[in-house]
Order: structure tokens, then sequence, then C-alpha cells
């Protein structure tokens, strides 16, 4: 806690984050009821059907990587939703600087998955996550491409379900 006051604890965790922004934890966000479709379309939401619901395609395009573009402005679900890293630490069951520590594990295991998705030919990042990686593990096993390009989708299926885990458990409960 910071002896001279409250710390501002979004601030200082989301704006090292981004995982809800960035398509890692989400591959889409649906728009609530008091969202503003046509409003967030001119803020440059791509919007599109799923089901019978507006929504959104994640990674935002309002995202810059840092900070959200339209934040005064974002979607019912953007303003509501917390992780459960802040949560936690809202709540005094978890340190800040271990918040950061386990923030700063998921990002370096998101790379681990990145690398080895561009390594499968999944590299279009406009897609989430999740996107890419279905993307590469539908490709066919070339047999005959040696034991380095048969033993990438079991690599990357180790590494996406250690990261599925990782995020299950710090960042969606």
């Amino acid at each position: 806690m910071n002896p001279n006051g409250p710390t501002d604890f979004v601030s200082q965790l989301c704006l090292n984050c981004g995982l809800c922004c960035n398509g890692v934890l989400f591959a889409d966000v649906e728009l609530r009821k008091g969202d503003d479709p046509q409003q967030l379309a001119e803020l440059g939401l791509g919007l599109g059907r799923k089901g019978r619901r507006l929504a959104f395609a994640q990674p935002c395009a309002c995202f810059d990587g840092k900070l959200c573009k339209i934040y005064s402005q974002r979607p019912k679900r953007c303003r509501t939703f917390e992780c459960g890293l802040l949560k936690r630490v809202q709540a005094g069951q978890l340190d800040a600087g271990m918040a950061l520590k386990l923030i700063g594990q998921a990002k370096r295991q998101v790379q681990k998955v990145s690398k080895l998705l561009r390594r499968s030919g999944s590299d279009d990042e406009r897609l989430a996550l999740s996107h890419r990686y279905d993307q590469a593990m539908r490709k066919p096993v070339d047999l005959s491409a040696g034991n380095i390009a048969t033993a990438l989708p079991g690599k990357l299926m180790s590494a996406y379900g250690d990261l599925m885990r990782r995020l299950q458990r710090d960042f969606l409960k």
C-alpha cells in the first residue's frame, strides 16, 4: 500500500498488462444494453454480428498497445471488466508487486506462444490469439519435413495449454 494515499491499482496494473484488449484473454467483446453501436463504429470499432448480438473482434482496434484510444467512450463491457488479478489486489489478497510479476510471466508466455504461431505460419496478429492457435492446429503436419517441423504442433499445444491455465488461474477467476 502507498503510504501517501491509496494506490490506483487500475492504472498501475492495467497499463502494464492489456491482455483484455490485445486478443489474448478474449476473441471478441459483445455490446451490452446502453452501448451506442453507431458511435462505437464511428470511433473505430469494427462491429459484426455474433448470434443475435453485436460484437467487435479482438485485438481491439482502439487499443494502442498500452492505452484505450476511446477510454471515456468505451463499451459497457470494457468499463465493467476487472480481471482476477485486479480484483485480488483491490481486495488486499495479493500485493501489487506480485501482480505485476504475474503479468510479466503471462506476457512472456504469450510471446512464446506467438513465436511458435509465427513459425507455424499463423502470423496474422490482427486475429485473437485463440483464432491464430486454432488456425495453426488445423494445418496438416508434413511428416516428411523433418523432426523440427513435426515437433512444432506439440510444442505449440504445450505452450498454449500452459498459457491458458495461467490466464484461467490469474486473470479469469
